[in-house]
């Protein structure tokens, strides 16, 4: 099986927990190698067909301070062919008008280097009023509220991540 690799940014390790939950339900170390953004070079992304990247979305709709930090050195990452999916760390309720943002923006960018988005995820079950993480009615990856539905998290981790396994081929 082909290597995933997963590269997240976390503040507060939030998005770190998602992106360690998400590896276990993969099938752990052996499948998904775990990337922190802040010790990480865009060219290491290069490294993978299949990538999933993690952001919260900080302060008013913005991306994460690594992202943000490595962000315009993402143009020189050959996207071409890779599969990519999205999650997200948001508070639906505190930030109505941009839950989810930073997955918004980081998919944006990467997809117009030529990746193909995968894990689209439903907007059913939750409620907000704006996101650019939103394109035909649905999440382009999958979001996560720790602050209002932490119950939730652990299954739509696990449906989340059984529809990645067939999206990615594996």
């Amino acid at each position: 099986m082909a290597k995933i690799g997963l590269f997240y940014g976390t503040q507060t390790g939030v998005t770190q927990t998602i992106a360690e939950s998400i590896q276990q339900e993969f099938g752990g170390e052996s499948i998904v190698d775990l990337n922190d953004i802040a010790n990480a070079d865009a060219s290491d992304l290069n490294a993978y067909d299949y990538l999933i990247i993690g952001c919260p979305t900080w302060n008013v709709g913005e991306l994460q301070s690594d992202w943000e930090g490595i962000y315009d050195d993402l143009d020189s990452v050959n996207f071409q062919g890779k599969k990519v999916a999205y999650f997200g760390a948001g508070d639906q309720v505190g930030y109505s008008d941009n839950f989810q943002d930073a997955m918004g923006i980081l998919e944006e960018k990467i997809s117009s280097l030529g990746s193909q988005t995968v894990g689209y995820w439903p907007i059913e079950g939750y409620d907000f009023n704006e996101s650019k993480a939103v394109r035909n009615n649905q999440f382009v990856g999958l979001a996560i509220d720790e602050d209002n539905q932490p119950d939730l998290t652990k299954n739509r981790i696990k449906t989340w991540v059984s529809q990645l396994k067939s999206e990615f081929g594996l």
